[in-house]
Order: structure tokens, then C-alpha cells, then sequence
């Protein structure tokens, strides 16, 4: 069973250089790892707590999206959605708000430091405190819980909000589980070894301490004169220079290879000026992320294609969406009212179902494929070219071995007119007999 790993990114802002190596970087490469099904998603109703200017919402989706795909990221290889364009999201918010304590959400770090920062100047606990900051971390679970995520990554101050989920999730699973658990317990993820990049001024760097250099506003000129703004000291050219503790040295580190980390502080410690210094460290950012503006500025400028991969990400992501609230209505007693008793509507699924039949071949220009076809034969999926046969048939196996939680990652296509659940009750003989 592969590993669910799931990345929300909050749309109130320009990604800057501190958030490309703390999270964008590391994410993309650990989206390629074997056996890990990766969800990247854009956050924009958790974005609505605190921003409260369309516009800047508006626009902070388009650059973060098109940041991620500059960057690297793979929308074939992973699943990325916006949190809005998933309905299934904000209704399985409320069915964890009707099983959640408010006591709960009382301890939540974010609401406690609003009610002291409104106590420290007399104002009232709640002032200004609305029910989306309040209800945060629900909102935060249901994204997680939605896609049964295993592991999701978070900064030290996040780790609670995980903690949060997984009483969340256990809550629900004991009361309406039945002995059987809807929702995995999800675990935080904190790496240690991820860099943290100091601003300009040498704090971290962070919007609200307006020490940011930019990773794509601003073309090459705007990165340049921001690096010449780092606070240096006042030694000349000439004069041996302090490389540990030095912030522009750190920042140089993140970007370079071991041989010209060594070399860059052998020459400043030589009189290497502070000019040449940021010039240097300039180019070697240029190395990286030249090519990556150039594809972010193309992306920009078309935000259609940005929209499109956005909606194909959606699709997926409510392929497993859909089946999962479906179970969670029937669960809290929220089921359709039927004519025909359930136990017969059930007995003609799988009797259906049992027909279900994979089929395997191969076509004129020497490629594998397999295609799902229902009881009556009826095609219903109908899956890309493999170079080898053995591809295809792991894939049929793990259909079988899965059922419908395999199509989020398969090379396969829903042909026009058919469902999800249409597809869900054909693969269910399989894995009730695996």
C-alpha cells in the first residue's frame, strides 16, 4: 500500500525565496519517491480567515500554482487541486464540527494567542476573532482526513493542528466506525534537515519581518537588488572576512555545491569583497532559478493552461472525494430513501459486479493496454500504452487488489458517461475476494 502524503499552501501571499527551499523544494523532490502518493493543494478557503481582499487572494492563487508547476512539480505524477474546487471538503467540515469539542478548539494556539494579545490590551477575549479562525483546525482536518493522508508536513508550530486531526478522526471512527475505521490516524511530519533560509536583516526570512528576497517578482532585477540589500559587515575588500554566522553565507550554502561552499569561504576569509561576494552568490542563484522564472512567467501569462491543470487535478482528487462522503452520509444516517430495500439493491451490485471482467491485449503498434468492462460489456475504463505487458498487469492486479482507491494514480480514463460509483461496484468482487 503506498504512502499518502498531503501539502496545503495557504493563498495570501507571493511565495519568496524562504518558502522555495523550506517547502516548495523539498516537497517536489519527495513527491517523486516510490510508493508515495503525493496531494499538494492550494488553500484558499483557509486563505478567507485572514485576508479579506479579493484581489490579493485572486492573485496569490495564480503565482503559488504557477510557482509550484515552474518549480517542478508534476501534475500527471501527483494530485494538485485547489481546496474550493473540492465540495465534498467544506461538507465533511461540518459533519467533524457536529463530532468536535469546543474545548478542543479553546486550546488551539492561534485562538488563545488572539484572546491574550485582546486581554494584554483590554479589549474583549473574543474581539475581532471570527468562527474561521475559531474552527481552523476542523477545516484543517477535513483536508486531510478527505484523502486519508498518512503523513502530512508541517513546521513545529503546525504539529498541534495534526494532533488536532487525529483525535478529530478518532472521535468519528468510534462513534459511527461500527467496529471499522473510516479515517486514518495522520501522523506530522517535521524535517529536521530542511533549510530555513535568514532574510535580508539575518532573522528569519518572513513577510511580516519584511526581510524577503523574491524568487520569481521581479524578474533577475529584482532579485539582484534585493541580495544588495543583505546586511553585511564593514569590512573592505581586502580585509579577511567572517564567514560563520554570516547570513549571505548561509544563504550562498543552500544553493552551491560542497566544492563552492569551499571555495567561497576560502575566498573571504582571503578579502573577497562583500560586492563581489553578493554577485557571486547572485549567479548561483540565477543557476537555479533562471530557467524556472523564465516557464513561471510563460505560466502566468496563460492562465488558462494554469486552470486546466487545476480542474484535471480536481477530477482526480474527487475520485477519492466523492466515494468516501458517500460512505460518511450513509454513516451518520444521511442515506437516500429507497423503494427497494437496500439488502436487494446490494445483492444485484454484486451479482453485477461478479461479471465485471479486465481485459488484456495488445494493439498493431506493439503496445500493452487493459480496459474494465461491466456485466453486460460495457466498457468503462480504458487504460493507457504500456511498453510492457508486465506494466499493464500490475495495474489490473492492484485494481483488483484496491478497488476504486486506485484510480486516483492510474494511467487510465473514465470513458464519457460513466461514474465513479459505476466503476467502484465493478471492482467491488474483486477486492471482497482478494
Amino acid at each position: 500500500m503506498s504512502l499518502r502524503v498531503l501539502t496545503g499552501i495557504t493563498t495570501s501571499g507571493i511565495p519568496h525565496l524562504g518558502n522555495y527551499v523550506g517547502a516548495i523544494r523539498p516537497a517536489i523532490a519527495a513527491s517523486r519517491v516510490p510508493d508515495t502518493e503525493s496531494f499538494f493543494f492550494l488553500a484558499d478557503y483557509h486563505a478567507l480567515i485572514k485576508c479579506h481582499d479579493p484581489a490579493r487572494v485572486e492573485r496569490s492563487r495564480l503565482a503559488i500554482a504557477a510557482t509550484w508547476l515552474a518549480a517542478g512539480l508534476e501534475p500527471e505524477r501527483v494530485t494538485f487541486y485547489r481546496q474550493s474546487d473540492i465540495p465534498e471538503i467544506p461538507e465533511l467540515n461540518w459533519l467533524l464540527s457536529c463530532v468536535t469539542a469546543k474545548g478542543l478548539m479553546n486550546r488551539a494556539h492561534a485562538y488563545k494567542a488572539s484572546v491574550d494579545a485582546n486581554l494584554a490590551s483590554g479589549a474583549e477575549p473574543d474581539d475581532g476573532v471570527t468562527m474561521g479562525l475559531f474552527c481552523y483546525p476542523v477545516l484543517m482536518a477535513a483536508d486531510i482526513l478527505m484523502f486519508n493522508a498518512n503523513r502530512v508536513p508541517v513546521g513545529r508550530d503546525q504539529i498541534q493542528h495534526i494532533e488536532m486531526a487525529r483525535d478529530i478522526a478518532q472521535r468519528f471512527n468510534n462513534l459511527y466506525g461500527g467496529g471499522k475505521d473510516f479515517f486514518a490516524l495522520p501522523e506530522a511530519a517535521v524535517d529536521e534537515q530542511v533549510a530555513t533560509l535568514p532574510g535580508l536583516d539575518g532573522r528569519k526570512m518572513s513577510k511580516s519581518y519584511d526581510n524577503t528576497i523574491p524568487l520569481f517578482e521581479g524578474g533577475a532585477k529584482g532579485l539582484r537588488d534585493a541580495i544588495a540589500r543583505i546586511v553585511t559587515d564593514s569590512r573592505l575588500p581586502g580585509e579577511p572576512k567572517e564567514v560563520e554566522g554570516s547570513h549571505l553565507v548561509a544563504i550562498y550554502d543552500v544553493f552551491a555545491t560542497p566544492d563552492e561552499r569551499h571555495t567561497f569561504r576560502a575566498d573571504l576569509r582571503a578579502g573577497l569583497g562583500w560586492g563581489d561576494a553578493k554577485r557571486q552568490l547572485v549567479d548561483t542563484l540565477e543557476r537555479e532559478l533562471a530557467p524556472m522564472r523564465e516557464r513561471y512567467e510563460q505560466l502566468i501569462a496563460q492562465p488558462e493552461k494554469i486552470e486546466q491543470v487545476l480542474q484535471q487535478g480536481a477530477v482526480k482528487a474527487r475520485e477519492i472525494a466523492t466515494p468516501l462522503l458517500a460512505r460518511l452520509r450513509d454513516a451518520v444516517g444521511l442515506k437516500p430513501m429507497l423503494a427497494v430495500p437496500v439488502q436487494k439493491v446490494e445483492k444485484a451490485a454484486k451479482l453485477a459486479s461478479a461479471q465485471a471482467q479486465f481485459k488484456q491485449y495488445r494493439e498493431a503498434d506493439g503496445r500493452f493496454y487493459f480496459k474494465l468492462n461491466d456485466a453486460q460489456g460495457r466498457q468503462l475504463l480504458q487504460s493507457s500504452a504500456f511498453e510492457q505487458g508486465r506494466e499493464a498487469g500490475q495495474w489490473v492486479a492492484r485494481f483488483k487488489r484496491e478497488g476504486a482507491g486506485a484510480l486516483a494514480m492510474a494511467p487510465v480514463e473514465i470513458l464519457e458517461g460513466i461514474s465513479v460509483d459505476e466503476i467502484a461496484a465493478a471492482l467491488a468482487s474483486f477486492t471482497e475476494n482478494a
